[in-house]
């Protein structure tokens, strides 16, 4: 018998979003297929899967141990997150090469389903850096007797949600900042800067708007700019690796001496880039605004607005100033547009107690027992019914000059 030859061996997602890309978070189920195509027939021993998910980061830095010696010092640390393995076809040992157990695989293309569940933990979201990353795949193993395994590998994507509809992220951020430069003897004016942005939190593709307020006393010509950096930060062996990275930038227009510069929502848009990692130990991904006035021959002045960049985007609700008092005042709104113009009227006395009921609860040997005016309050109080419910005031009179005497305390009158 001639033996077959492996066509293809691939891994496929079972993609549920429109953009067919396969994107997880903590808690979902992942699955998918390994596919086989061969012509002829193969005799197989196993077909494994191997799903891993961890955050890895790496880098090096020369010592010097001398006036002649240098050496390398490596840092690396892991942290994993998902580690789970399968069996589709065959058994556990791989070691051996009898011909029992083998199972063929005829001519044709052929889909085994496997499935596994993320952990429920809060996950890294994938990232790539410059000293460090984060990934999760599945690779696949097909063991032949006599020939060397062969091995397909396939990422997938995992984000760790970050709402940004929270009271911290919907919170505006601000800061004022002024400089005055000096130049020997020679006192110059000085520079202020202030600037506000309307929140925290933000998702990739929408625009920041930002409110500054320059002002040039100085005798030189500055030029206001703003730019989102993003700040890799890289942990391992007790030591800190850090990549600062330009995201987006805008510039102003120049400021002559004496001139002020208002920006009144000048829009910055943030394109395409990975979300916040706040929750790995290893690695954070944080971002930042910073508006400044880039100043010739001196510091820039500047101004460090944090950014936190999510992946559930602001609800449609919600304004762009949003904050927990309008929320609220919102909710209370719709509770009372919910309610209904007039109040039903409650069911009647003779409804709800019958007239058995009422004999039931008369006290006769009781009495003996208690005797005294609180008793015979009691129970008269006990079997009165409660008044009638009525629409129309009883006694219109009495309240029309209640209200007259009650004195007006509300301050917006």
């Amino acid at each position: 018998m001639v033996l077959g030859k492996v066509k293809s061996f691939t891994v496929s997602y079972d993609c549920l979003n429109d953009s067919n890309v396969p994107v997880f978070a903590s808690g979902d189920s992942v699955s998918g297929r390994v596919i086989i195509e061969v012509t002829g027939e193969i005799r197989v021993k196993s077909l494994k899967i191997h799903a891993k998910g961890f955050a890895k980061v790496r880098w090096t830095e020369s010592r010097n141990a001398g006036s002649n010696t240098a050496y390398t010092q490596n840092y690396t640390e892991e942290v994993e997150y998902l580690n789970h393995r399968d069996i589709l076809i065959g058994h556990e040992r791989d070691d051996d090469n009898s011909e029992e157990g083998l199972t063929t695989i005829h001519s044709g293309r052929h889909e085994y389903a496997f499935s596994l569940e993320l952990p429920q933990i809060p996950l890294a979201t994938s990232f790539e850096g410059k000293h460090g990353s984060v990934r999760y795949w599945v690779k696949a193993e097909l063991h032949r007797p006599w020939l060397l395994p062969m091995k397909t590998k396939k990422e997938f994507t995992v984000f760790e949600h970050i709402d940004i509809n929270t009271p911290l992220l919907l919170s505006p951020q601000a800061g004022t900042k002024d400089k005055t430069l000096c130049c020997w003897f020679c006192t110059s004016g000085p520079i202020s800067l202030s600037a506000k942005i309307e929140r925290k939190g933000y998702t990739p593709g929408e625009s920041i708007q930002i409110f500054a307020e320059i002002e040039n006393c100085s005798s030189r010509m500055v030029v206001p700019k703003a730019a989102i950096y993003q700040t890799q930060t890289f942990y391992a062996k007790g030591k800190m690796k850090e990549v600062k990275q330009l995201v987006a930038n805008l510039r102003g227009e120049s400021l002559s001496s004496g001139k002020t510069e208002t920006w009144n929502g000048k829009m910055l848009k943030i394109p395409p880039i990975s979300p916040s990692i706040l929750d790995c130990s290893i690695i954070r991904v944080e971002y930042s605004l910073m508006v400044y006035v880039d100043i010739p021959g001196a510091m820039n002045l500047s101004l460090n607005l944090p950014l936190v960049i999510g992946t559930i985007p602001l609800h449609p609700f919600g304004s762009r100033t949003s904050s927990v008092s309008s929320q609220c005042s919102m909710t209370m709104s719709w509770l009372g547009m919910a309610l209904p113009e007039r109040p039903e009227a409650p069911p009647s006395y003779s409804e709800i107690v019958t007239e058995e009921q009422r004999r039931s609860l008369e006290v006769t040997s009781a009495r003996d027992e208690f005797e005294g005016p609180l008793f015979a309050y009691i129970q008269e109080f006990r079997f009165q019914p409660p008044p009638l419910y009525s629409e129309i005031d009883p006694n219109p009179d009495q309240a029309s000059r209640t209200e007259e005497r009650r004195p007006d305390t509300c301050p917006s009158r």
